[in-house]
């Protein structure tokens, strides 16, 4: 690590989350400042890939200048009144709990603009694309930033307007309508959200979330708590996404471009289990501990739910999208994130945690891989692919072939790979939950829960069967492997999934005490 002054610190962080929207704005502008390209489409591309990269290399500088020692202290923090009269202040800061999240942020938000540079989706003008991304980046950034309600919830929408952009303008069949599900749920789900905040701020006399963490609920009554966790958890809910309010999700996938699913998959659905635990756990303590059974029980029909839905789509002849199963995985993947939180235990939240940036990482690799194989094949159909490729992907594209394994086997949690530790972790908390849950319903979901990962491995290894293995047809058309910005792209995240799953340590070393200060009575 290297020793950084906390004035440049709070730059870094402040730049962080204001430079994408610069960006944002410069794009917009006749010839983006100071580059140049063999035609204004080329250059403002390399205007996204310019300013996500320096996002990116700020985040890498402020993780290496984190006090990894005191990793519960918010570091790197702004304070400054906004405004007054209800005391909302533009409180930025991050600790162990929100850095691997900026990082992961900031790291697929530049990969997408890396590879949009080489292959651009089919739409509207790249200036539009760019700083739609970028807009999109701020917010979610910001997300993960912001220490007062007010702000959270602002951040938490912005994401919204350039998604369903990205889905309405750039995306591919059924775009129109898998984009209006997505913002109407979305939008829903925030207005009850809201709700709660300003029960929560109003009652408590502050929208700090420092300072309400630290107080720990004290200062709301149990009444309280319930309704604005009631309140809160649905937004949040609705985002992650939660069976059975996950509906808009698939479609959304399914219609997006490929950078779209790849943020929406690696960054968005991280923001509503990021408000669980950076909200309602430390905030409204009693009223998260009266909810869990019922979150740790949607949490675990939704493991099930996604696995069955994946393997009905897997299966010979069912006409399955492979985007569309990749999508209904994620339901059962977060549904691992929200069986960890709702254990209210170190251990459960830490999976909950490590949970979020493996599945971040791994679903980010398989979007992309889905996506070139599309633009390779046009099609994402199971079957058409089968007969394209003559289910033989490991001998007309061995190294893409390989990818596409790898993924598979790292998204159904293999040990030694990121995807094993969180799930595992997750169970190990449902075993031995907070002291006042009830244990016997708690071994129940983490029995269902077990039974669920079974169901993981026998759609995914059904996936590579019939995409990967086989004789290679002698009348099969060419399909081209790797090439180098997709390599570049996507390596990575193969990396980052195998440093993880080996030195976990990496990771939970960060998040394990800000969980232990959150779990008893809030962040420094």
């Amino acid at each position: 690590m290297i020793d950084i002054s906390e004035s440049v610190m709070q730059f870094l962080l402040a730049f962080i989350v204001v430079g994408p929207l610069l960006g944002a704005a410069a794009a917009l502008l006749p010839a983006p400042p100071g580059l140049k390209g063999k035609s204004p489409e080329q250059a403002v591309l390399r205007h996204g890939v310019t300013v996500t990269g320096a996002v990116l290399i700020a985040a890498i500088v402020l993780a290496l200048g984190f006090d990894h020692d005191q990793p519960s202290k918010m570091q790197a923090g702004t304070d400054i009144s906004w405004i007054p009269a209800l005391d909302v202040r533009i409180h930025l800061g991050v600790d162990g709990i929100s850095l691997p999240l900026l990082v992961l942020t900031a790291l697929l938000t530049f990969l997408c603009a890396l590879y949009s540079y080489f292959k651009m989706p089919a739409g509207p003008t790249p200036k539009a694309f760019v700083a739609l991304l970028l807009v999109l980046e701020s917010g979610t950034l910001a997300t993960f930033a912001v220490l007062d309600l007010l702000l959270f919830f602002l951040a938490f929408e912005i994401v919204l307007i350039p998604m369903y952009f990205l889905i309405a303008r750039w995306g591919g069949e059924g775009r129109t309508q898998a984009a209006w599900k997505f913002i109407l749920f979305t939008l829903l789900g925030s207005v009850v959200m809201l709700l709660g905040l300003l029960l929560i701020g109003i009652t408590a006399g502050t929208f700090d979330m420092v300072a309400l963490a630290t107080d720990n609920g004290r200062s709301l009554t149990t009444s309280v708590q319930v309704i604005a966790v009631l309140a809160i958890g649905i937004g949040l809910a609705v985002k992650t996404p939660m069976w059975p309010l996950h509906s808009w999700l698939p479609d959304a996938h399914t219609a997006a471009p490929t950078v779209g699913s790849v943020l929406l998959a690696g960054v968005l659905l991280k923001m509503g289990t990021y408000g669980f635990v950076r909200i309602l756990l430390p905030v409204a303590p009693d009223g998260f501990r009266t909810f869990a059974p019922y979150l740790a029980a949607f949490a675990v029909v939704g493991i099930i739910y996604g696995s069955l839905a994946c393997l009905a789509l897997a299966k010979q002849g069912a006409k399955g999208d492979l985007k569309r199963l990749i999508a209904y995985s994620s339901v059962g993947h977060m549904g691992f994130v929200l069986l960890g939180i709702a254990t209210m235990t170190p251990t459960g939240v830490n999976g909950a945690l490590f949970a979020n940036i493996a599945h971040g990482l791994i679903t980010g690799l398989l979007f992309f891989l889905v996506g070139a194989l599309k633009d390779r094949t046009g099609t994402t159909d199971l079957d058409a692919l089968a007969e394209q490729t003559g289910a033989a992907l490991y001998g007309k594209a061995p190294r893409f072939g390989g990818l596409l394994a790898f993924g598979a086997v790292a998204s159904l949690g293999l040990p030694g790979l990121a995807g094993f530790w969180g799930e595992m972790l997750a169970l190990f908390g449902a075993f031995r939950p907070a002291a006042d849950l009830s244990r016997p319903a708690f071994l129940t979901f983490m029995a269902i829960a077990a039974f669920g990962t079974l169901l993981t491995a026998a759609y995914l290894l059904v996936v590579v069967r019939r995409v990967c293995m086989g004789a290679v047809p002698q009348d099969a058309p060419e399909l081209a492997d790797v090439q180098t910005y997709e390599f570049a792209a996507w390596t990575p995240l193969v990396a980052l999934t195998v440093v993880a799953g080996l030195w976990p340590k990496a990771l939970l070393g960060l998040t394990d005490p800000a969980v232990q200060q959150l779990l008893a009575g809030g962040t420094r």
